[in-house]
């Protein structure tokens, strides 16, 4: 076990025994999982068997429902089902260049695939850490097969473009000849902000990817939805990248259980989100973006070193049963650091008054370290 993972367990074990969270979730076990996923199978259910029937057929019926599309593929990952639909517009296009923004998942996440797998090129969109506008893409310098919009743009601080702002760059992608790519791995919490249903924003796309995890609870997995041919090219390319596995469906029947449990519960932490920002902000030293937040995540910064703020925040939990905020980072500034709030269920219980106490119990904690 290396020690990376010890302290991936450690901190696990101290959120499980918490009677408040702030951010985040308490750890699920794989019994608890599996508990929730048998909840919802009938006894004499079968699998799916390389991608059909079974939950993963459920699970495909039900995306392309929520977005409005023809139909949807289920991927192991997002990385893969991303790589196909970019792949997808080359082909059509002809052009192997990608519009996409230096933060977004393709860039700083998934190892160059885009180039090293696909043979796709980048083309920048902007260095604004927000999505492009309509301006900015009507003005890049060589014609792009597709754009891809992150929304939200999680490692510009989960921001998203207003409503008339994202129909006017998807216009202007259009207007040049482009095919546009919506990574909506967070695309279930942005509804609240853009003032209309998710159908209503993959509507506006070529292709959409969704996420079963990040927000949704799930163990793993990813869909692609759009037009029919779309779909047929992504099973084809799906086998190829080697993820048309066996059986799935643990995976899968967790998605249904996220898309029953907490879809409907997103809007609410989203306006919960709002309150807790504000109620942080007012900490000594702290800082909020955005604000409001654009989602139910947001990024908080505090003048202190992040090995002393992630050792504090792990006492508190350990010995007072209580998780502020876990997963600090250095930035460039010295003595500065950055981590992500997510507030989900747990933060519910906490009104701004619960929120400003459990932060002035974390920085006493931190000052006397």
């Amino acid at each position: 076990m290396t020690d990376a993972y010890a302290g991936l367990l450690r901190r696990m074990a101290a959120m499980r025994g918490c009677d408040r969270m702030l951010s985040g979730v308490r750890p699920v076990s794989m019994t608890e999982h599996l508990d929730a996923v048998r909840a919802t199978l009938a006894p004499d259910s079968l699998p799916d068997f390389y991608g059909e029937g079974g939950p993963v057929e459920a699970l495909e019926l039900r995306v392309a429902e929520l977005l409005g599309t023809e139909a949807a593929v289920f991927f192991p990952t997002g990385t893969m089902a991303q790589q196909v639909a970019i792949r997808y517009g080359a082909e059509l296009t002809g052009r192997t260049t990608v519009g996409l923004h230096p933060l977004s998942h393709l860039v700083l996440h998934e190892r160059d695939a885009y180039a090293v797998l696909g043979g796709l090129r980048a083309v920048r969109t902007t260095t604004a850490p927000r999505n492009p506008t309509a301006g900015e893409v009507a003005e890049l310098a060589e014609p792009i097969g597709t754009l891809l919009l992150e929304l939200p743009l999680r490692d510009a601080g989960f921001v998203l473009p207003t409503w008339d702002e994202l129909v006017a760059v998807v216009a202007a992608a259009r207007a040049a000849g482009a095919r546009v790519h919506l990574d909506g791995a967070r695309l279930w919490e942005s509804t609240p902000r853009l003032g209309h249903p998710a159908a209503a924003v993959a509507g506006l796309f070529d292709s959409t990817y969704v996420s079963f995890y990040k927000s949704l609870g799930g163990i793993s997995g990813a869909a692609l939805a759009g037009e029919a041919g779309l779909i047929r090219y992504a099973r084809e390319w799906r086998h190829r990248y080697g993820g048309t596995l066996f059986q799935q469906w643990p995976a899968a029947a967790a998605g249904l259980v996220g898309l029953d449990r907490e879809l409907p519960r997103l809007p609410g932490y989203v306006a919960h989100a709002t309150a807790v920002a504000a109620a942080l902000a007012g900490l000594p030293g702290a800082r909020v973006y955005p604000t409001p937040p654009h989602t139910h995540q947001f990024r908080l910064w505090l003048p202190y070193p992040a090995d002393r703020l992630n050792a504090a925040n792990l006492a508190l939990a350990e010995e007072e049963r209580a998780w502020f905020v876990g997963g600090w980072q250095d930035t460039e500034v010295p003595g500065l650091a950055m981590a992500e709030v997510t507030v989900a269920a747990p933060a519910l219980d906490l009104d701004a008054t619960q929120v400003a106490d459990l932060g002035g119990r974390f920085l006493r904690r931190l000052a006397a370290t």
